[in-house]
């Protein structure tokens, strides 16, 4: 809704008797500055909150260092956007996903940035009511995505996706949302059909958003000497060693989105000190294989350890969590696939297995770079989308991401995600955050300064 003008009432004042009781004249004048501050300060009586987060759900547990408050919501500009919440303290993460006729508000046809994977519609999925659910949180609302508040909040910044073609899956559809405002234009210094580095720019707001491609957060090869077991490649890890290609680039950004998942699910051979530590599912003489798990932690030690050595990085690190697949009667490579029409309710599936060890362990290592990163007076924020991709079995492309006739890698595609689909919540979730983002930098400024001074 559009800040409604208020018309002051100057006539009645005017018209007030030249000897007035001087009760009257300051009652007059009271009223007078009441209602002439909101006309210049619209923000003070437009004070919306954005949610808390609170460990209300065991499966996804939430920091106890993310005590989330609110930003001043002042930049509406269309009136069928809905308001921020206004609940206090609400966890923005547990929820449920009830329908909503609204939606999508793109279509393909609409938006160009769709990747041909992911473009379902395009290649033939029958049903559309995968596009038709919002995400709500158990005791608030999540407003729907706004673009023009984003770009506005955004205005002079920059973003930047780090992680793997999930990632890139999420700036897409990011795109695709600001698309009822802004298209951006491609500002790369190299070309790049596979997007997998590219930077975008929104002229009008001087916003640039870029996607930076790396499937393990750490420098990785694949190797030449062998298909490996599942003949679907073997990467080479190197568990402590930086990838360059991203960590060179994110000095300048003012947010970074992290996120690594299933690219450890292949065999991979690790590498530390430069000298073989082991591996996962490799199948090579006198190699131990210490599993996905070692792996998976050390590559995102490894990454926060390169954000935190950044001698210029003062943005804010945003870690999207894992989000899982949906493969059924069988592995991705072996025949596995998702059917399902409709999003599961919470109480019909549950984090468990691998899964929830993958999300763990980003908790875990979140929480020891957080921890490091303050006393660089760097920031980092949790983007916790498991549990609500977790509930979206119905969401991925399955078959309808390419011509049946088509020789594709993942045949039945329940990695990643249709556009429109479930992935768009995603900037639901980032742009409550950003709202939130003011009050809570004020609190923890709050807090380091009552914990010195205690100190002193």
């Amino acid at each position: 809704m559009k800040h409604q003008d208020i018309e002051l009432p100057f006539g009645k004042i005017c018209q007030a008797p030249q000897k007035a009781p001087k009760k009257v004249v300051l009652l007059v004048f009271a009223l007078l500055l009441l209602t002439i501050i909101p006309l210049y300060y619209p923000s003070i009586s437009h004070s919306l909150f954005v949610s808390e987060t609170v460990n209300s759900n065991p499966l996804v547990p939430s920091l106890s260092s993310s005590s989330h408050d609110h930003l001043n919501d002042h930049v509406r500009e269309e009136d069928d956007f809905p308001s921020i919440t206004s609940n206090l303290k609400c966890d923005i993460f547990t929820g449920e996903w009830v329908p909503n006729p609204e939606a999508p508000y793109y279509t393909n046809k609409t938006c160009w940035a769709i990747h041909e994977h992911q473009n379902c519609m395009k290649y033939g999925r029958p049903d559309t009511e995968f596009m038709k659910w919002r995400w709500k949180p158990d005791g608030c609302e999540l407003p729907i995505f706004n673009p023009a508040q984003f770009l506005e909040l955004l205005r002079g910044k920059s973003l930047a996706f780090v992680g793997d073609s999930v990632g890139r899956n999420q700036m897409q559809s990011l795109i695709c949302l600001l698309s009822r405002v802004e298209y951006p234009i491609d500002v790369s210094t190299t070309p790049d059909p596979t997007q997998k580095f590219i930077r975008w720019k929104y002229m009008s707001y001087n916003f640039t958003m870029a996607t930076f491609w790396t499937p393990h957060l750490i420098k990785s090869k694949e190797a030449t000497y062998t298909n490996g077991p599942t003949k679907t490649g073997l990467f080479e890890l190197y568990l402590d060693e930086f990838d360059e290609a991203w960590t060179t680039q994110v000095e300048e950004f003012d947010y970074i989105i992290l996120s690594a998942g299933h690219w450890f699910f292949r065999s991979m051979v690790y590498y530390e000190n430069q000298k073989i530590s082991g591996c996962h599912y490799c199948l090579l003489d006198n190699v131990p294989d210490v599993g996905i798990f070692y792996g998976y932690r050390k590559a995102f030690r490894s990454a926060f350890k390169a954000i935190n050595s950044l001698q210029n990085y003062k943005g804010i690190t945003y870690v999207r969590t894992f989000a899982p697949s949906h493969f059924e009667n069988g592995l991705w490579n072996q025949g596995g696939n998702c059917l399902r029409t409709t999003p599961f309710r919470s109480n019909e599936t549950q984090l468990e297995g691998a899964n929830l060890e993958l999300y763990m362990i980003q908790i875990e290592e979140f929480r020891n770079a957080e921890k490091e990163g303050r006393k660089k007076g760097l920031k980092y924020r949790l983007l916790d989308t498991t549990q609500a991709t977790l509930l979206r079995p119905d969401g991925h492309p399955s078959r309808y991401g390419h011509w049946p006739h088509e020789n594709v890698t993942l045949y039945n595609d329940c990695v990643h995600w249709c556009l429109p689909g479930p992935i768009d919540t995603w900037s639901d979730f980032l742009l409550e955050m950003l709202k939130m983002e003011g009050m809570r930098s004020a609190e923890e400024k709050k807090l380091m300064i009552s914990k010195d001074r205690r100190l002193n």
